[in-house]
């Protein structure tokens, strides 16, 4: 298994945690101590020994941060995490505000006496967060102080886990569609046509992209951690531990970089300073730290990462990839769908006895029929899947603890996503177990219309994601019903599953370009009882002038195929339209995976994507 159920999340542990913070901080005179969930490389996903935020507290979500005051603490999430929040933290411990109704320097204000000093880690703060911050807490009487070797680590002391050490891969130009000599010099363009000399490059994704490599230092995310200089003319600079690199890694890695340890960076970026180089630093990604290091704003080029755009548009060999991972991945969920359909239909009373059917079995199962494609290189993320109230935790993660039977009239949320060499994905299915609620077939409905929405939009150039985002919460807002998340987020070819810049969501300020590659994930969640999401990855086609038209116009290509739950749909609530959609949907789902399915699921496919 790639996946552990073991329960990750100790609050009980939390109270001498902070205590021993607590303890620190008087001796450093610091009122406040931020404890983000980040590491030094500032990207989404961090490694156990960076997963200080949930060592300290107890919550395990993947975006948080908690702050730490003399009588008081505060971890603020976003709407994704407010259920699952309050289940993981101690409430006569911790305060628990959801962002951004809240702001950290709201807090704060309210919190501190005037003139108190709140510590950080400058390596687990972005430059934009410390400068955003800074500000904000200026005008509230607070101020922002750099603390040099992080709290918490002195008070995890040795039972921290070690920096992970997985080995890196060459990823293969047949797999990656561009030689990494190449991308190495469209970057450079780059920096030439800005008049840089140089940029610093700090998230494992873009550096993977970049040398078209892949790594295991985080969990379901092939990357390595590293840091990288690539100068406008010359070889880039990679520093990365030694130890992860095989003599092919080495071999394809020698002519295009110079390999230097992780503990050289701060040497050579001061090196770049008192030489007056003007270098790239991205203030969103990169380390408030790594500025600092190179004389702060006025000494750097405060632009976007130049990978980021370009590894978010996926050439032809990308796309193809990502075409054939989804055929193979829809052929293994097609099968779990029929094998849990299958379970409950064997039972006269369609009951599961205790302990029989459950969310850990179900994962369990999932992962064993992707294994079985024989081309499952790992999981793209904890599988979420939730029974009942379960699913109304938007990022439920099943451990034993929590592991709930499947039981007749439940919704179960199963969201889950593999790592293949050719491509990475992400689907989710809300399931009938036994006879739905007609609240149930409601709200379903409506998520599906969103779904539809999104999959069948039209867009000219320059839309974002911003402008696509209402399309899906329509019907819902017309029921009065909402989503506290985005609708969509980018996903990486053999990377990341989460991926920037582009989003359809609020946040979403990214115009859409083709070759892009996102999420279709509207939901519905009612605490306490169930969870609804449907989630088909998305593919932008190029832009042309449709029939009858005058300008040009950009549309989707759902990637994801697997079956819709028909159960769970008032068709009366549809358009005609609409219901054409799902029908075309179904018969391509049908079509592509039915010669590779056995002739039970194969039959049992055919009745589930039956015209409605």
């Amino acid at each position: 298994m790639f996946q552990s159920f073991d329960a990750i999340s100790a609050p009980d542990l939390a109270a001498p945690r902070v205590a021993g913070l607590r303890r620190l901080m008087g001796k450093r005179d610091l009122a406040a101590y931020l404890v983000p969930r980040a590491d030094e490389h500032q990207g989404e996903y961090v490694p156990p020994s960076a997963e200080r935020l949930k060592w300290l507290t107890g919550f395990s979500g993947s975006a948080g941060l908690a702050i730490i005051a003399a009588r008081r603490a505060v971890v603020l999430v976003d709407g994704r995490y407010t259920v699952q929040a309050r289940s993981e933290l101690d409430p006569a411990l911790f305060e628990i505000a959801q962002t951004p109704r809240v702001k950290a320097e709201d807090w704060l204000a309210e919190a501190l006496p005037a003139g108190g000093r709140v510590g950080f880690d400058p390596r687990l703060f972005t430059l934009r967060t410390v400068e955003t911050l800074s500000a904000a807490l200026v005008r509230t009487g607070q101020r922002l102080v750099p603390v040099a070797g992080n709290l918490v680590d002195r008070v995890w002391a040795a039972e921290r886990p070690a920096a992970p050490a997985g080995p890196v891969r060459v990823h293969d130009v047949s797999l990656a569609g561009e030689a990494a000599a190449d991308k190495i010099a469209r970057v450079q363009d780059i920096l030439a046509a800005d008049g840089e000399d140089a940029a610093v490059l700090t998230l494992p994704d873009s550096i993977a992209w970049l040398f078209n490599i892949r790594g295991a230092d985080i969990p379901h995310n092939p990357v390595a951690l590293a840091f990288a200089i690539v100068p406008r003319r010359g070889k880039p600079e990679l520093f990365i531990d030694a130890a992860k690199l095989d003599a092919a890694a080495r071999a394809h890695l020698k002519p295009l970089a110079k390999i230097a340890a992780p503990a050289g960076l701060d040497a050579r970026l001061a090196e770049m300073k008192s030489q007056g180089r003007k270098v790239r630093l991205d203030p969103g990604t990169a380390a408030f730290a790594l500025a600092r290091q190179l004389g702060g704003r006025k000494h750097i080029s405060p632009k976007a990462d130049p990978v980021i755009a370009l590894k978010a548009v996926k050439n032809g060999i990308e796309i193809a990839g990502a075409r054939a991972a989804h055929i193979r991945d829809g052929v293994a969920v097609t099968r779990f769908l029929a094998w849990l359909d299958g379970a409950f239909r064997a039972r006269p009373d369609h009951a599961a006895s205790a302990g029989d059917l459950d969310e850990i079995g179900a994962a369990r199962r999932l992962e064993a029929f992707r294994a079985e494609t024989g081309e499952l290189r790992e999981i793209s993320f904890d599988t979420i899947a939730g029974a009942g109230p379960n699913g109304a935790i938007v990022h439920y993660r099943v451990n034993a603890a929590t592991n709930r039977t499947l039981r007749p009239g439940d919704l179960f949320l199963i969201d889950s996503g593999a790592q293949y060499a050719d491509g990475t994905t992400d689907i989710t299915r809300t399931i009938a177990i036994g006879q739905p609620t007609s609240d149930m077939i409601r709200a379903f409905t409506m998520v599906l219309k969103g779904h539809i929405a999104i999959a069948t939009a039209r867009f000219p150039k320059g839309t974002r994601g911003i402008d696509l985002d209402p399309f899906a919460r329509r019907a819902l807002w017309q029921a009065g019903l909402d989503f506290d998340h985005g609708t969509g987020h980018g996903v990486g070819s053999y990377l990341s599953v989460h991926e920037g810049p582009a989003s359809i969501s609020r946040a979403g300020m990214v115009a859409l370009e083709p070759g892009m590659i996102l999420s279709n994930e509207p939901g519905y969640y009612r605490e306490g009882g169930f969870g609804i999401r449907i989630e088909n990855l998305v593919l932008v086609r190029p832009f042309e002038v449709p029939a009858g038209g005058e300008r040009a116009m950009a549309s989707l290509e759902t990637l994801t195929l697997a079956p819709i739950d028909r159960r769970l749909i008032d068709t009366s609530l549809l358009s005609a339209e609409e219901r054409v959609w799902l029908d075309r949907y179904h018969a391509r789902v049908a079509e592509t995976l039915s010669p590779h399915l056995d002739t039970a699921t194969r039959r049992w496919l055919a009745a589930a994507t039956a015209p409605l």
